[in-house]
């Protein structure tokens, strides 16, 4: 570790998790759980391409016999904005109130529902609750509503985090709020689901599950920060064992199934364990926290130029954020090998465990994700996406924007840092 040991270190590490329900035909069971609570009206929560599969109005359906009322908005933008959160929050207030929220979707969707739930029950703005320093970070005065999160990708862990992730339009730049409040009452995985995911969005929601391992396997320890008080603690502790154990667990499916989710959509069991992947690595970052290819991947999905992914929506350009979070990551882990060289080499003994070992160990990890990201069909850096070396200034300057983040790499990361990183990124191979 490169970070100063502080004198009184932490020795208390926290871990939050959902109640979780995994299965095939586990999102039929939603009305039964909703009615243990009490609850008689729920709005539904998705985008108009999982609206198209039937599963949100299937699932609103099937509440009826458990006397639930249940209405369903497709108005989720597929990487929220400020714009499409206002827009669903004040749907929800205007159509409300409401008992309890199911989300079902991608991260985008859980995310949405994040804000909605935050925003129905608390009063202010968006931007009162967005991260500093890019909003007031305030806490929520009011509990929230239950909420049930049913993913139709496997990806994002949104299922099990208390991170809500926007794109700030003015701004350009993507940021989130962050609260334990916000973490779901409920994550119901149901691999069924996921059978109709395109190619491409599984390659791209994938490799956020595998950067959310890497990052949280590889994040600065909790026992190398300073103690802090109860009242400040926050979700993101550090690395612990209890992150640990799903991160290496989740690494270990991805190198199982990754690859023939990709190629096969229709495999089961490759479906089956790329969703309980993303649910492991979500269970494991949503404590231990991110770092650096998340915080690079914020300006570089928020300053998308005319790039447009295939399986996405075409009516926009966007970068899809697993696909951001990938593209500086084998830059990344080259810089911060040298905190931690033995969790660099175990992640990437679990992540390939039939390559064989380069002569300097710094390139296992990086070599190991780039192979993976060529056999499915990930850009070739940040030069495939649309960027340039013009582009690296504002680049490194939303990816500064994101303290929260970078405080958890276990290297301290500087503007020349983050800089030669891009630079490097701009193509992989």
């Amino acid at each position: 570790m490169s970070s100063t040991v502080p004198a009184r270190p932490e020795s208390v590490f926290t871990y939050g998790a959902p109640a979780l329900k995994f299965g095939p035909g586990a999102s039929d069971e939603i009305g039964f759980d909703l009615s243990q609570h009490g609850v008689r009206r729920v709005l539904v929560i998705t985008d108009a391409g999982v609206a198209a599969t039937g599963a949100p109005h299937r699932i609103a359906e099937r509440m009826t016999a458990f006397g639930i009322e249940a209405h369903v908005f497709v108005g989720v933008h597929v990487e929220p904005t400020d714009v499409s959160l206002r827009e669903a929050v004040d749907h929800a207030r205007a159509s409300g109130p409401w008992d309890a929220f199911v989300a079902v979707g991608g991260g985008s969707s859980i995310d949405t529902a994040k804000a909605v739930n935050l925003l129905s029950t608390n009063p202010g703005t968006l931007m009162d609750y967005i991260n500093a320093p890019v909003g007031r970070a305030l806490v929520p005065e009011n509990p929230l509503k239950p909420l049930v999160a049913v993913p139709t990708t496997t990806g994002t862990g949104s299922e099990s985090t208390t991170i809500c992730v926007l794109d700030v339009l003015e701004l350009k730049v993507k940021t989130g709020i962050s609260h334990a409040r916000l973490r779901p009452t409920l994550a119901v995985i149901d691999p069924d689901l996921t059978l109709t995911l395109p190619a491409g969005v599984t390659a791209a929601s994938g490799m956020d599950i595998l950067c959310h391992a890497l990052e949280s396997y590889t994040a600065r320890p909790y026992d190398t920060y300073p103690r802090k008080h109860p009242e400040q603690r926050v979700p993101y502790c550090g690395a612990n064992p209890i992150s640990d154990a799903w991160s290496e667990r989740a690494l270990h499916l991805l190198a199982r199934s990754f690859r023939t989710a990709v190629r096969d959509g229709d495999d089961p069991g490759a479906r089956s364990d790329m969703a309980l992947a993303a649910t492991f690595a979500g269970l494991g970052f949503g404590n231990a926290g991110v770092h650096i290819p998340h915080a690079n991947a914020y300006p570089i999905a928020g300053r998308v130029k005319d790039f447009h992914p295939v399986g996405y929506p075409a009516d926009e350009p966007m970068v899809p954020h697993g696909m951001a979070v990938s593209l500086t990551a084998p830059e990344a882990f080259r810089f911060t090998f040298s905190a931690q060289p033995e969790r660099h080499l175990r992640a990437a003994e679990l992540l390939a465990p039939g390559m064989e070992r380069p002569a300097d160990a710094a390139e296992y990890l990086p070599t190991a994700i780039q192979r993976l990201m060529r056999d499915i069909g990930m850009p070739d850096g940040i030069g495939g996406v649309g960027y340039d070396k013009g582009d690296i200034p504002a680049l490194v300057d939303g990816a500064m924007k994101q303290q929260r983040l970078l405080a958890t790499a276990p290297r301290e990361v500087t503007e020349d840092d983050l800089a030669g990183i891009f630079d490097r990124s701009l193509s992989l191979w």
